[in-house]
Order: C-alpha cells, then structure tokens, then sequence
C-alpha cells in the first residue's frame, strides 16, 4: 500500500500556475513541483519566472513570460500548457494586482480597469481557455481561482476596488464550477488573510497591518508556503467531490 500524499493523483499532471513569481505563487509552484507534477510558471517578467522553474524540485518545469491582461495570448499559452506538459489538469490562477488609494477620491478610472482587467477578466477568460482544453482532453481537471479576505470585509488599507475584484472571483467562481461540473472539472477558489507578501506590505500603513494581525485568533500572518498545501489538496485526488466552494484561510480572521 502506497503511502498517503495530499499531492494523491498529480504525479506526472500538467499543472499552470500563475503569478507564479508571487510569495504565494512561488510557494504553490513549488508545493506542486514536489507532488511530482509538471508546472508551467507563468508571471510577467522572464528573469523572475526563469528563477522560479530553475529551483523547482524534479523536472519538465517551464517558464512563460505573459501579460495576462492582453487576452490574446490565453490560447496559446494553454497549448503552450498541453504540448510541453503532455496536457493541463490544473490550472490555479494567484495572477493578481493591487494599487492602494488612501482616498478613496483618488481613485481614477485607470485604477479600476488595472485591478479589474486583470483580477477579474483575465482570470474570466483564462479560466475559460482552460476549461475549454479540459473538456477537449475528456479527463476532467482541476481549477483554482484565488481571493481574499477583502471579497467578504470590503477591504482594509485603500483595496476598494481589489476587494470589489475578488467578489467577483467568488461569484464567478460558483458560476464555473456549475457550468463545467457535468466535465468532472472541480472549480474552487481558496481565500487568503493576512500573508507576508510584498503585495500586503506595499502601501499598507503599520497600524492598520499590526490591528489585522491582533484581530486574527492565530495572532501571526501567514507564510506563503502556509496557503500551498490548500492548493494542492483541492487539485488532489482527495477533493473530487468538492466545487464551488471558498476555502477560508485566513488564521480565523474571518470565520464562515
């Protein structure tokens, strides 16, 4: 009897993960790579996106620089997925943007199509780009959107607009995994608190971050690698049952 893995299932599967490059995105690439799967690391810069494939255990990593806000490219970045992985399984879209605004007057209209486009649309026709390869593959799959804990408080530290983004990602979400259930392709988003990112940190003033972390029963923020593991169960053999849902991970800061 072979030994249990939450990874169960995703040895050898081709698996793209986006904002890749991220803290979070690094984490979940790598939690992947040491399941056995293939992963295709994609973010916006080459140099940041080659760093990441070249310390992934295993091998058949690849590296793709992409903007995922031109949609003309999701196409073929999911064949890019097909051909060099021998096929995609998962797809667990983290590629997301944020830009603070204090006042929220300050808002311009360049803000909320930057954080829209690409929280939200890309994520839309991306998720679709690779639902529409699972369904051709006939083998089911796997997709993982991300939100946060801004979809449900609105957002602390100047992120009106990136929690209205991740509502969004929870409601479309559930629409997903209602249209391609009849596939076997579970759709899930997981929901993060508090975690020690370089997209938490920039902009957010100290006592609003030092108050959230108070606020949280755990009383830390999370590391990265802390948010990997819900990824990879979701993409397991161990959640063929499990769609639609929101995955709170946020240390009790929210509690549903």
């Amino acid at each position: 009897m072979s030994a249990w893995s939450v990874g169960a299932g995703l040895e050898g599967r081709g698996v793209m993960v986006t904002g890749a490059a991220g803290g979070i995105g690094r984490a979940v690439a790598a939690a992947f790579a040491s399941t056995g799967a293939r992963v295709l690391a994609v973010d916006v810069r080459q140099e940041a996106v080659d760093e990441v494939v070249a310390g992934l255990e295993g091998g058949g990593h690849v590296a793709a620089a992409v903007d995922l806000a031109d949609l003309s490219g999701h196409a073929a970045l999911v064949q890019r997925a097909r051909d060099e992985l021998g096929g995609l399984h998962v797809l667990a879209n983290l590629a997301a943007v944020l830009r603070r605004a204090a006042d929220i007057d300050a808002v311009t209209e360049d803000d909320w199509d930057f954080q829209l486009g690409v929280n939200l649309k890309a994520a839309f026709f991306l998720c679709r780009a690779a639902g529409r390869a699972m369904i051709a593959q006939g083998e089911g799959g796997r997709i993982i959107t991300f939100a946060s804990q801004g979809w449900w408080t609105g957002g602390f530290g100047g992120s009106v607009v990136y929690a209205a983004s991740k509502g969004g990602i929870v409601s479309m979400t559930r629409g997903l995994a209602r249209t391609y259930g009849p596939h076997r392709i579970t759709v899930n988003a997981v929901s993060p608190g508090q975690v020690e990112t370089p997209m938490l940190m920039t902009g957010l003033a100290p006592e609003i971050y030092e108050r959230m972390r108070e606020q949280t029963p755990l009383g830390y923020v999370a590391a990265p690698e802390e948010l990997a593991g819900t990824v990879v169960f979701l993409a397991s053999q161990h959640a063929t049952y499990i769609t639609g849902a929101t995955i709170n991970v946020s240390g009790g800061f929210l509690m549903y």
